[in-house]
């Protein structure tokens, strides 16, 4: 399997600093499985920090976050046959490869803005438990949210991701 098949992507989880995670509820997206991270594309050359604090502000409005770790490989998901007729937003992609980042929420709530940007990705947010994600997300993300969890599990559990 080659990653150029794949999108380069990287995606957000926001820790509070008791340890609960941020989830956003995607707009114009009827439920129940419409709740995710942060996530989004990365531009040529640009470091993925660099694009998962982009992506974190941009969605969310944050600013004030500390870089607590990062998966060490890239994720992969394929896109769902119905998405794949919206040639537009894959480009030919056949899925998303993901760097994922966990990050420190060091500000207050009111620093969350959803609507910081034209393009609303979210129309809600809450903070919950990171066991809750793969539950929360559309079933074609489910394996690749299963190794997130895996990945940042212990920030949840341990004084550096708060609980």
């Amino acid at each position: 399997m080659t990653l150029s098949a794949y999108r380069p992507n990287v995606g957000v989880v926001l820790f509070h600093p008791d340890g609960r995670v941020w989830y956003g509820r995607r707009a114009h997206t009827p439920g129940p499985h419409n709740w995710q991270f942060p996530q989004g594309g990365v531009d040529d050359g640009e470091d993925l920090e660099a694009a998962a604090r982009r992506e974190l502000e941009e969605e969310t409005g944050v600013v004030s976050a500390e870089l607590l770790g990062a998966t060490d490989d890239w994720i992969l998901y394929d896109f769902p046959p119905e998405a794949m007729n919206n040639a537009k937003a894959w480009r030919g992609f056949k899925g998303q490869r993901q760097k994922w980042f966990a990050f420190r929420f060091t500000g207050p709530d009111s620093e969350i803005d959803l609507e910081r940007h034209d393009e609303v990705e979210f129309d809600a947010w809450r903070w919950g438990d990171l066991t809750e994600a793969c539950d929360l997300i559309v079933p074609f993300k489910r394996a690749a949210y299963e190794q997130v969890v895996a990945a940042f599990l212990p920030l949840a559990q341990s004084p550096d991701g708060g609980a």
